[in-house]
């Protein structure tokens, strides 16, 4: 027999196993709500380094639940940032969608949505997670990349929309969208970014200050002046 014809039996002809299902049900999401809440509170706590043993104890659950789940501590961490940016961003998002591509103020509802989006990401648990990553990134990048998709990437994406909605309209003239977008996070989030690597919180005051003149700057240099909302005001 020509020894380069596998044999029937070569373990290389099985096929690779198929994983189990992700357990479903009303049961099956209230221990995954758990274990996601569980596995916030560890991960903050003692960083991505916490066993899957601490994981399900805090919990409630065996460790067998949480890999049936999440099929990893990785992936459970993947889901973790998911959860903790979907609440972050939910509500600047409802302005950004619902208010700002369509507004007639337009000033108003992008401080709105300014004030949203900067309170959604500087909360101490969000700041916590992203610090978090930012150590891990060199042994686990993929974390990095997670964030970045659930996170800048996203609200990236709906603010490009909703100013290019605003340029269609005649209210902006926004020549380079990407631009646009990342400046406006500088001006705006940026600070407290920097600042919180340190530990140092902004004030209030001086948070409410960075937006207000954040967007006035902003929309000084794209505005049309058709506008009367984008001209600079005390709010």
């Amino acid at each position: 027999m020509d020894s380069t014809v596998r044999s029937s039996m070569d373990p290389r002809d099985t096929p690779a196993p198929v994983p189990p299902p992700v357990p479903s049900g009303a049961r099956a999401a209230r221990k995954r709500e758990a274990i996601l809440e569980a596995a916030r509170r560890v991960f903050l706590r003692e960083g991505f380094a916490a066993g899957v043993d601490l994981l399900a104890s805090e919990a409630g659950v065996s460790k067998v639940t949480i890999y049936n789940h999440f099929g990893s501590k990785e992936n459970l961490f993947r889901a973790v940032i998911g959860r903790t940016l979907d609440d972050a961003l939910t509500d600047a998002e409802s302005v950004i969608q619902a208010r700002l591509a369509e507004s007639e103020d337009v000033r108003a509802d992008l401080l709105e949505a300014c004030r949203t989006w900067v309170a959604g990401l500087t909360t101490p648990d969000v700041m916590a997670l992203r610090h978090l990553i930012a150590g891990e990134r060199r042994r686990f990048p993929g974390l990095g990349s997670t964030w970045q998709e659930n996170g800048p990437a996203r609200q990236h994406a709906a603010l490009a929309a909703a100013l290019g909605r605003l340029d269609e309209r005649g209210l902006l003239r926004v020549p380079d969208m990407d631009l646009a977008v990342l400046q406006l996070s500088g001006l705006v989030l940026s600070p407290h970014l920097v600042y919180g690597v340190y530990g140092t919180e902004l004030s209030p005051e001086l948070t409410d200050r960075l937006i207000r003149v954040g967007v006035d700057v902003f929309l000084r240099y794209y505005g049309t002046g058709e506008d009367p909302s984008a001209r600079p005001r005390e709010n």
